[in-house]
Parts: C-alpha cells; sequence; structure tokens
C-alpha cells in the first residue's frame, strides 16, 4: 500500500566508551564540530546500519530464490561491484545494453553522432525507465535513499522518499585515546626484531559518553515514485529501533537507541514545518548532573500537547 501521508522523525541515540563514526582523515578519531566540540555521525553510517538491519532481517539466500522477486535486497553493500547489479537488471528484462565507448576519441566520435542532449551511455530511453523500476522493485536501499545508477550500464537515478541528517550529540564531546596492546606479532620477522616479545603497540579512540540526535524526513510523493510503501515504512522504523543491537563492535560495544519520535501529517503534503515539530522534542541536561556519563542524566522533554492541528505524534520509543 503507497504512502498518504507525510512524516519527520526524531532519533535520538547514545554512546558509552566507544567511537561512534570514526574520520578516515584524522585518525579515526570520533567526528567533532571544531567550532563547538560536539560529536557528529554522518547520514551514511546511519544508513549503512539501516542496510546491515535490513539484510539481516531478509536474508536473501532465504526463501525467495527466484531472480527478480527479491524485494529487500540491498544495492550498496560490502564489496559489491555496482555496474554488475545494474547488468542484473538488464539481463531480468532481457534488455539490450548500448556498448559504452572506452576511449576519448571513441567517445567523442559516438557523441558526434548523437543530436543535441543526447548522451552516450549504456542503455537508454525506455530502458532506462524499466532498469530504474526494476532496482527499486528489488533493493530496498534504492527505493528507500534513492542512488545514482547511471554509471556503466544506465539505470538513471533515483530520489529517495527517506533523508536523514548527520546526528549532532546534545553536548560536547572529549575523544580519548588509548595505548592498546596485542601480545601477538603477524610476522616472524616482527618476532625476531623483538626478541620473542610478540607485543604490538595499537591506538583506540573513545568517547566516554555521548547522546545524538538526528532528524529524518519520508516525502510520500517520492515514495509514489520508488514503490516504497507501508511495509517498507514499518520496517525503516525496526531498523532505526534495533539497528545497534546488530551492529556491535570492540569500537562500537554500548550504543543504542534512546528515542523514536515519528510525527505524521494528515495530508500528502504536510501539515507543518519539519523544524516546528522537531522542536518539541527537547532532550535536557539534568541540573544537577555537570558531565553527562549516561542516558539517566537526561530528561526528554516531550510537547506533544502542543501539535499543530494535522499533525500526530504515532509512534514514541523511550
Amino acid at each position: 500500500m503507497s504512502l498518504n501521508h507525510r512524516y519527520d522523525f526524531v532519533l535520538l541515540f547514545d554512546v558509552k566508551d566507544g567511537n561512534p563514526n570514526g574520520d578516515p582523515d584524522a585518525g579515526n578519531l570520533p567526528r567533532i564540530d571544531a567550532e563547538t566540540g560536539h560529536g557528529l555521525v554522518t547520514d551514511v553510517s546511519i544508513k549503512r546500519k539501516i542496510r546491515n538491519f535490513v539484510a539481516m532481517k531478509h536474508d536473501q539466500l532465504e526463501r525467495d530464490p527466484e531472480p527478480g522477486e527479491k524485494r529487500f535486497e540491498i544495492y550498496v553493500r560490502e564489496k559489491a561491484i555496482l555496474n554488475l547489479q545494474h547488468q542484473r537488471a538488464y539481463s531480468a528484462l532481457k534488455l539490450d545494453a548500448e556498448p559504452e565507448a572506452e576511449t576519448e576519441a571513441a567517445a567523442e566520435e559516438a557523441t558526434q553522432k548523437k543530436s543535441g542532449k543526447e548522451k552516450k551511455r549504456k542503455g537508454g530511453g525506455d530502458s532506462v525507465d524499466k532498469a530504474r523500476t526494476w532496482m527499486c522493485q528489488n533493493f530496498y536501499d534504492v527505493r528507500t535513499f534513492g542512488a545514482v545508477m547511471s554509471t556503466g550500464i544506465n539505470c538513471g537515478q533515483v530520489r529517495g522518499p527517506v533523508q536523514l541528517t548527520f546526528a549532532r550529540s546534545l553536548d560536547p564531546i572529549i575523544a580519548q585515546e588509548h595505548s592498546i596492546t596485542r601480545m601477538a606479532v603477524a610476522t616472524e620477522a616482527e618476532a625476531e626484531k623483538q626478541d620473542g616479545d610478540n607485543r604490538t603497540m595499537g591506538r583506540k579512540h573513545t568517547v566516554p559518553y555521548g547522546l545524538y540526535m538526528a532528524h529524518g524526513f519520508v516525502s510520500a510523493f517520492l515514495a509514489k515514485q520508488t514503490g516504497f510503501d507501508e511495509n517498507d515504512l514499518e520496517l525503516l522504523w525496526q531498523a532505526l529501533e534495533n539497528m545497534f543491537e546488530h551492529d556491535r563492535s570492540a569500537a562500537r560495544g554500548e550504543m543504542a537507541t534512546r528515542g523514536l519520535y515519528v510525527f505524521e501529517h494528515e495530508s500528502e503534503l504536510g501539515n507543518a514545518h519539519a523544524h516546528s515539530l522537531f522542536d518539541r522534542i527537547v532532550p535536557k541536561l539534568k541540573e544537577d548532573v555537570a558531565v553527562p556519563r549516561s542516558f539517566i542524566d537526561y530528561v526528554v522533554d516531550v510537547r506533544e500537547a502542543e501539535l499543530p492541528a494535522g499533525v500526530r505524534l504515532i509512534r514514541r520509543v523511550d
């Protein structure tokens, strides 16, 4: 069943003695706003956890072996070759992919043969539209978040109905650095160099505690274009509630969803501005707490009685 309402939501999650989202440009330190000291977690990181939850719940080796009917496959997954995913669409639909020019000279010659705004890519016209539809039908993350699938074999571009912001910590965080020791080495040469001591030193970065807030949006109009339906929406809520329970690692041992607040509009267009709804979820540090170290150091004020006409809070997990 297609969506007939707009949705906006607030996600609260926390981390304790872990690294919620390392920055590869800063030695994998936790991401921090340099001006304010607040912690950051990218939207890409959150989407990765949603994808992993969906893939785990809908194992693609299970009950749905027929090609073209795996509605919950994941397009952007570890070690995936995206152009091969595009080829699957053309193969399943028995469409011909137009060979791509491989050199600049060939590309220029091919472009001259094309008229006006036409571009030289594998596939085109109706084939691209059909391939795009196939990709939306089969890949959960394509019809949810959208994707640019015009590389190589052209499956077009999709604007996803679900979008997320960066998550930002409510208070400034500090990034602690710890020395760690591994009582083993990787090679015999290292062992000889250390005279059999076999110790390897390393570093680990953690945030003592941080409570993060992210905002999200669901467009009914874009959902109709991608086929994102009520079942997909319910799966999204489940993923946001439970994704950290299945994402444990040495760096993220204690992360948890602490709040999910979903606002439903009566109309597809919406009955209020998203920011006016987000302002009604107000987590605050308790007055007697100077340095937060757990979720109980906060209180979340949910101003549900002040909601605009045509908007209701349909999901509250806290």
